[in-house]
C-alpha cells in the first residue's frame, strides 16, 4: 500500500489549502480513507474520513470550514481546508487500511500564521 499525500504550505489565518492523496495497492473503492493530523506536542488526531460511497465525518474542531471528498476513477482522496486557523497547524496525514492492518503515507505540513 503507498499514500503519496501532497498540497501542504504556509498559509495566513483565513486562507485556504486543499490536500491530496494518491493511493495504491489497495481496493480504492471500497477503502475508508481518513486524514489525521499531528500539531508539535500533541496526539494524532483523527480530521476526516469517507467511505467508499462518500459518506463523511469529521471531527468537530474543522465542521464547517474542512470537506473531505474523494475521485475512485483518480484513487485519490483531497481534504478541502477553508479558513484556516493557527491551531490547524501540524503535520498531516492520509491514512487507509487493508486486511486489518493501518496505512499512513509520509505526512505533508500545514502551517497556519496568524
Amino acid at each position: 500500500v503507498q499514500l503519496q499525500a501532497s498540497g501542504g504550505g504556509s498559509v495566513q489565518a483565513g486562507e485556504s489549502l486543499r490536500l491530496s492523496c494518491a493511493a495504491s495497492g489497495v481496493i480504492f473503492s471500497t477503502s475508508v480513507m481518513g486524514w489525521y493530523r499531528q500539531a508539535p506536542g500533541k496526539q494524532r488526531e483523527l480530521v476526516a474520513k469517507i467511505t467508499g460511497v462518500g459518506s463523511a465525518n469529521y471531527v468537530d474542531s474543522v465542521k464547517g470550514r474542512f470537506t473531505i471528498s474523494r475521485d475512485n476513477v483518480r484513487r485519490t482522496v483531497w481534504l478541502q481546508m477553508n479558513s484556516l486557523k493557527p491551531e490547524d497547524t501540524a503535520v498531516y496525514y492520509c491514512t487507509t487500511q487493508r486486511s486489518g492492518m493501518d496505512y499512513w503515507g509520509q505526512g505533508t505540513e500545514v502551517t497556519v500564521s496568524s
